[in-house]
């Protein structure tokens, strides 16, 4: 069965997309992609976002060599947001970190 990629962009023309180990289901980063990424990423099977810092699109591992082998795409029940279920080369972080979400921040007071 087809999806039709203008459901995803009704709201906007760009829209986040969460990244996501396949095989520890570890959350590794969270970029932004516009139609031409997903469709990129459909068609090659690489992760591609767009870059909202260089205005550019931009293949995960283009420069590094640490892409991310997308095996599975899903989308919310807003169908505003993808979620892309990936098999890392390497890190996923720019920062050599295997996921970018390493930086926590403590609770205050007691949590239920």
């Amino acid at each position: 069965m087809s999806f039709d990629l203008d459901q995803l962009f009704q709201k906007s023309d760009l829209i986040p997309v969460i990244i996501q180990d396949v095989d520890t289901l570890e959350v590794l980063m969270l970029g932004f992609t516009n139609r031409e990424a997903v469709e990129l990423t459909l068609k090659t099977g690489t992760a591609w976002f767009w870059s909202r810092s260089r205005q550019k699109l931009w293949n995960k591992g283009e420069s590094s060599g640490h892409f991310l082998h997308v095996k599975r795409v899903m989308t919310d029940c807003d169908t505003d947001t993808l979620l892309y279920f990936c098999k890392p080369v390497g890190p996923t972080c720019h920062t050599g970190a295997r996921s970018c979400f390493f930086n926590e921040i403590e609770l205050e007071g007691d949590q239920l």
